[in-house]
């Protein structure tokens, strides 16, 4: 029975793939890590008694998605923090300011783990829950860690306003 359900779930995954390398095993492991993570916080928390916020004020919402936004970026493109996707990566060049283009390589796991750790939007949804999880276990730390890094995202936005400003300055001139 198990080899024949097995085989199913092979045969699925090459159907779904279509040719191209689509490693379903391995984000079957990387969500199983996602919610063992979540469930072990959710424990923590019951052993602990922290309770989350009765409720999350606009403020807090907004401080946690420019977090989010922030740090999502600073792990998946920043140069600074290559050495932690080089083991999955390739370096392919500049895709912006201060960002890095990187190719996924590896198959498997390894392939699983640089498609998250490239991609900011994948990353959102780790960051945010992380930052759910200060919010029950260190509020204030977390609310200073996400004020720090909300000023560094609308440092980013004013440099690239400036810089676009300077550009259309030289072009009228």
């Amino acid at each position: 029975m198990t080899n024949t359900f097995t085989s199913k779930l092979r045969e699925e995954g090459r159907a779904y793939e279509n040719g191209a390398d689509r490693p379903l095993g391995s984000y079957l492991r990387v969500l199983g890590v996602y919610s063992g993570a979540v469930a072990g916080l959710v424990a923590l928390g019951k052993l602990t008694g922290a309770r989350p916020p009765a409720r999350i004020s606009p403020m807090d919402l907004f401080l946690m998605g420019l977090t989010t936004h922030r740090l999502a970026r600073t792990i998946a493109k920043d140069p600074v923090t290559s050495p932690f996707r080089a083991p999955f990566t390739r370096y392919a060049g500049v895709s912006g300011p201060a960002e890095l283009k990187e190719e996924v390589r590896g198959h498997g796991i390894k392939h699983a783990v640089g498609e998250l750790l490239t991609c900011p939007f994948c990353l959102a949804q780790w960051v945010a829950t992380a930052y759910a999880a200060g919010m029950v276990f260190a509020p204030g730390v977390t609310r200073l860690t996400g004020t720090t890094m909300s000023a560094v995202a609308i440092a980013d936005w004013l440099q690239l306003a400036y810089a676009r400003l300077m550009q259309a300055t030289e072009e009228e001139s």
